[in-house]
């Protein structure tokens, strides 16, 4: 009797187990969870940016049909000037949304303090999701101490604005993406030159290039990976500023402005590709240059290295501290990896989708024919291999401090004000310094 009693007891507690996990199965399957996304208005990459938050809602829409019992929310028109602020209050109120839109100059700050979720269990354990798909560049920028906190969503990269109806007018052919600093510093002292007869420079080789791009076209990384030690005193660094020497010459010390290059006087100027592609005269986009047909190339090559420039990256992360870690990693998923995504960002952005195969897709090939009278310079394969080629700028604490000073430093040497013996020197020791504070 006793025996069945137990028995009898065992059935009547599997039973209740069994009823109330099915009851709360029900409650999470019935309960709808609200995620929330951080993201601000506008473009990332100082470019007029229609339709802010076409693609984001058509991603959400998409997500949510997927998960019934799932709502994402966003908070509308903070400014992306305001977004950093504003995030970082979200965080000091413990109300930061489960998924982000991560700065680039905070992206160190949020991993280092351990707000940004470590991705590394997600990556191991999707089957449907894998890194390589990404260009390297674009993905590297969100890892932190080679652990991935965040994922590439859009990126740029730097061309070389061409003017190439000036080119024309002086009989000079387009130079190819291949091109060199040298065909780059001949090409500038050829059209550097007073064409009216006053005696005044009225037309330029190029405006706004910096020692900073020189230095990735001529392959050198300025510091250490761990960000302790800089390299400003290298052969190619010493090559680079011979070179930008040699480039302000040309222009014989005269300061090439913004109106020089409006008004078609300018040759070359670097361009970031969401700029042209809000510029380029095709018709859904915005014609703001229409004194003088131009194009884009690749960045010329150093003496030591290649056709290089940096990529910038949007990049979106997860919070440590979000109760729905599985449905965020899917909607984080949805907005920087799903091809559906990432082909809008190719048809509706300013800026480049991170996938490899979006960009060498057929889409991608008719969209950057631009139209059809227009022989462009940058086809989809030259823009994958630029991306392909591309590196990612220094990011760890202390970064900007750094360039900043040497910004000063090297452009006092560029323009004699400093003597460019030892200064190279002196400026690493310097610098290094400053890096161990």
């Amino acid at each position: 009797m006793i025996e069945k009693f137990r028995r009898l007891r065992l059935v009547w507690f599997v039973a209740i187990v069994l009823t109330v996990g099915l009851m709360v199965a029900d409650y999470r399957a019935n309960k709808v969870i609200e995620l929330r996304l951080g993201l601000f208005a506008g473009s990332n990459w100082n470019v007029p940016q229609g339709e802010t938050y076409i693609i984001i809602d058509e991603v959400i829409e998409r997500f949510e049909a997927e998960h019934p019992n799932v709502r994402v929310k966003y908070v509308s028109g903070i400014k992306r000037e305001d977004y950093s602020e504003w995030l970082a209050e979200q965080f000091l109120d413990d109300a930061e949304p489960d998924i982000f839109f991560v700065p680039a100059e905070d992206f160190n700050m949020y991993s280092s303090m351990g707000a940004l979720m470590d991705l590394t269990r997600f990556l191991l354990l999707d089957g449907t999701f894998d890194p390589t798909d990404y260009y390297p560049a674009a993905y590297r920028y969100g890892l932190f101490e080679d652990k991935p906190y965040a994922l590439p969503r859009e990126s740029v990269l730097t061309f070389m604005f061409v003017n190439k109806s000036l080119l024309a007018r002086e009989g000079i052919a387009m130079p190819s993406n291949d091109w060199t600093w040298t065909e780059f510093l001949d090409i500038c002292r050829r059209v550097t030159r007073d064409t009216d007869g006053d005696g005044q420079l009225d037309q330029f080789g190029c405006y706004d290039y910096s020692w900073k791009q020189a230095v990735i076209s001529n392959g050198l990384n300025l510091f250490r990976e761990d960000g302790k030690a800089s390299y400003f005193a290298s052969a190619r660094m010493e090559e680079t500023v011979k070179f930008m020497m040699e480039l302000r010459s040309i222009h014989r010390n005269y300061e090439v402005s913004p109106k020089d290059f409006d008004m078609g006087r300018v040759a070359f100027r670097p361009f970031s590709f969401a700029e042209y592609r809000t510029y380029k005269p095709y018709p859904w986009r915005i014609k703001k240059y229409t004194l003088f047909d131009w194009d884009c190339l690749k960045m010329p090559a150093g003496v030591s290295n290649g056709n290089t420039s940096t990529l910038d990256t949007l990049l979106v992360g997860m919070s440590a501290r979000t109760n729905e870690p599985e449905l965020a990693w899917s909607l984080l998923k949805a907005l920087c990896y799903d091809k559906t995504t990432q082909e809008m960002i190719l048809r509706k952005s300013q800026a480049l989708p991170t996938r490899r195969d979006v960009v060498l897709s057929t889409e991608a090939q008719e969209i950057f024919q631009w139209n059809s009278t227009d022989n462009a310079a940058m086809t989809s394969t030259d823009i994958s291999a630029a991306m392909d080629e591309a590196v990612m700028p220094p990011k760890f604490k202390g970064c900007a401090d750094a360039m900043l000073y040497a910004d000063s430093e090297i452009t006092k040497i560029i323009s004699g004000v400093i003597s460019f013996s030892n200064a190279l020197n002196r400026l690493q020791k310097e610098i290094n310094a400053r890096l161990q504070y």
